[in-house]
């Protein structure tokens, strides 16, 4: 079954009496190239745990399976629970969970995500995988374009965004996926990003603790972001002029090594 076949797809939500639900941000892939850039970029193993966010019918489900240990995907949508284990019934290595992602706890010491994210959850989801204390050794993921584009902007044109993702990661835009490539069509386009999380072996690693309390410094000065940092994180002046860091400049400008100068 190419459930990322359109008539495939109309055929079995016909049969289930169901549609896609904006409220879940549900647009289904219907372009196979794409589905396997994703698996591609993945790298997966025989022996990769992976989970997974919102596999809508499974189509990328299915390829995830094929090629890792076990699959663990997460679906809030009910109505759905039936067609999966239907459409991914062949597969026994998949564990299907009707739960909210935003209020899931990774348990597993090590895995990778890999998702076509909906987007109004992308940037909290990616901030839960990041912040958690078991965090994914890398995420593949299908997100808006304009999100992607973003997390992957770096100093002197940083944001918030982009920041959560730096302190615990590499990012990088893999290949921009043009609207009709969903069934239903977006009303923008999409992409796919990729983040390779730092272990503790690499030199660019930032202890939890640590990555937290830069976030927690940056977005005090990025509520205000196009004022100068000696406006807007008076309390560091001097820890600012002790490591070298003008006073005059703005948030978006500072490295991640600067950052840290600030918080060790």
């Amino acid at each position: 079954m190419e459930l990322y076949n359109l008539s495939t797809i109309k055929a079995i939500l016909e049969k289930h009496g169901l549609w896609a639900k904006k409220y879940f941000g549900q647009n289904f892939l219907i372009n196979r190239e794409i589905l396997e850039k994703i698996v591609e970029m993945a790298d997966l193993k025989s022996t990769d745990e992976i989970i997974e966010i919102g596999p809508g019918l499974g189509v990328l489900t299915k390829e995830l399976a094929k090629n890792a240990k076990h699959v663990t995907t997460l679906e809030l949508d009910a109505r759905l629970m039936p067609v999966l284990k239907n459409t991914l019934a062949d597969y026994k290595n998949i564990t299907i969970l009707n739960q909210d992602a935003l209020r899931f706890s990774p348990a597993l010491k090590q895995y990778k995500v890999v998702a076509n994210i909906p987007y109004n959850i992308t940037s909290p989801l990616i901030n839960l995988f990041l912040q958690t204390d078991y965090k994914p050794t890398s995420m593949t993921v299908l997100v808006q374009k304009e999100v992607a584009e973003k997390i992957c902007l770096i100093e002197p044109d940083m944001t918030v965004l982009s920041l959560q993702v730096a302190v615990f990661g590499q990012s990088k835009l893999i290949r921009n996926v043009s609207a009709g490539c969903f069934y239903p069509a977006p009303k923008v386009d999409s992409a796919i990003l990729q983040i390779q999380i730092y272990q503790p072996s690499d030199p660019n690693f930032i202890e939890t603790k640590k990555a937290l309390k830069i976030l927690s410094l940056a977005k005090k000065a990025f509520s205000q972001r196009r004022k100068m940092l000696s406006n807007t994180l008076t309390d560091y002046k001097n820890q600012m002029t002790k490591v070298g860091i003008d006073l005059s400049r703005r948030p978006e400008t500072l490295s991640i090594k600067e950052w840290l100068s600030l918080v060790d």
